[in-house]
């Protein structure tokens, strides 16, 4: 073979090896600008979602503490919330509730936001949604008290959520006080109770949150209704709470 042959064959190897390594350069180019440009994107994707998670994390924190005009709990059945409330009183401020019965008659409570804002919040609260029209007088026991509040009117019903006891300087000594009924401490929800008369029972089991200023004729005049004795009648109806703020 002809030197001329073997320096045209190294040239055209020369050349595809030049086009192999070209090829090369040019895949790895691209692949960088490949990976760049997809850890450019997962980056800014992930800022959103860090942002968000920030974000949600505030909303909760500041969610655990009710403040004022927070969001009203999600409705998840008949008179049945998902939470409690958020604050919807000014502890700052006196409360009267109105209670209008369906027979007839109406007798005022004072609430008192400063001895039990918890307890307060929440009747105050139930009262303006309506919860507390159409519930009965279930349990009303001669010499000792009138219990409402429970939309089943079975004695085991509530709001859908509790909360906790309250203790303040209130005592059982005279008729008129209003206070929560439970199932136990802690156990709070939409039922409450009315003396007729001074009574012993233990303050510490049970958050008195106000007291009947009038219309406590009206409140003596309640049909009596022991629901262990199974009456074939429901009790006393409510016909609306009204609370007004001074």
């Amino acid at each position: 073979m002809s030197k001329t042959h073997n320096t045209k064959r190294d040239a055209r190897r020369a050349a595809r090896a030049r086009r192999r390594l070209y090829t090369r350069i040019i895949t790895i180019a691209i692949i960088a600008v490949v990976l760049v440009a997809a850890i450019w994107l997962v980056t800014n994707a992930l800022k959103p979602s860090t942002a968000a998670g920030l974000q949600a994390t505030q909303s909760t924190a500041s969610n655990s503490i009710p403040t004022r005009g927070g969001p009203t709990p999600e409705l998840v059945g008949t008179k049945q919330y998902a939470s409690a409330p958020p604050m919807v009183i000014d502890v700052s401020k006196q409360y009267f509730a109105n209670v209008k019965m369906v027979k007839g008659g109406e007798f005022v409570i004072q609430l008192y936001p400063d001895k039990a804002p918890i307890t307060v919040n929440s009747f105050v609260f139930l009262a303006q949604n309506g919860f507390f029209d159409g519930v009965t007088f279930h349990r009303v026991l001669e010499g000792f008290m009138a219990q409402g509040g429970d939309p089943t009117g079975t004695g085991s019903g509530g709001p859908g959520y509790s909360f906790v006891n309250e203790t303040n300087d209130l005592t059982f000594d005279k008729a008129g006080m209003v206070a929560m009924a439970n199932s136990g401490r802690d156990t709070n929800g939409s039922q409450f109770f009315i003396m007729f008369g001074a009574y012993g029972l233990s303050e510490s089991d049970y958050t008195i949150f106000g007291q009947v200023i009038s219309g406590m004729d009206v409140v003596n005049g309640i049909t009596r209704r022991d629901p262990d004795l199974r009456p074939s009648f429901t009790g006393d109806v409510i016909e609306s709470i009204t609370v007004t703020e001074k």
